[in-house]
């Protein structure tokens, strides 16, 4: 009997001890969660709408740019009213001019391109630009009185391509 009470007795101490190792018991880890209302996030604007174009020449008059026959010394200028639309927190923006390359046949050698210089209601400033508003922008060609003989007589000049960019910066300091 005491061999009986004996086993019986290691048989509980076992089973206690596969119980609590095996899941039965108290190895238990906690944890806890919550959420947060982190919000919604809106996407911001970079728009430009464009009024027409005017060309002038040297003298301010305006000129007829699909027929015009350019001439060494000849400066065209080029404006536009550009309604610019900049919303969004640290939005920032470059106007660039575009169709004046030598695709276009403006190279180094016959003709002066500028960058593009901007006006906000007759002030000068200066790109990026921060703040949405009606921007004149103005770019100028001038042809090298420095052209001799008969070099670029015949000379084509695409300024159907001429116009404004704008295109989106990553302002300094937020890198």
């Amino acid at each position: 009997m005491k061999n009986s009470a004996l086993i019986k007795g290691t048989a509980a101490i076992a089973v206690g001890a596969a119980l609590l190792l095996g899941g039965g018991g108290t190895l238990a880890s906690w944890n806890a969660s919550d959420t947060g209302a982190p919000g919604t996030v809106i996407a911001g604007d970079l728009n430009v709408q464009a009024a027409a174009g005017v060309w002038t020449d040297r003298t301010g008059s305006p000129v007829a740019i699909s027929t015009y026959k350019v001439v060494p010394g000849d400066k065209l200028t080029y404006t536009q009213v550009l309604n610019v639309t900049l919303t969004g927190n640290k939005m920032a923006a470059n106007i660039t001019a575009t169709g004046t390359g030598a695709v276009d046949g403006f190279t180094a050698g016959n003709v002066v391109v500028t960058d593009p210089v901007l006006t906000i209601g007759g002030n000068p400033v200066s790109s990026p630009l921060t703040t949405s508003g009606t921007v004149t922008a103005t770019i100028t060609f001038e042809f090298k009185s420095t052209t001799t003989g008969r070099t670029d007589v015949t000379k084509t000049y695409n300024f159907g391509n001429v116009a404004f960019a704008l295109n989106q910066v990553t302002q300094s300091g937020l890198s």
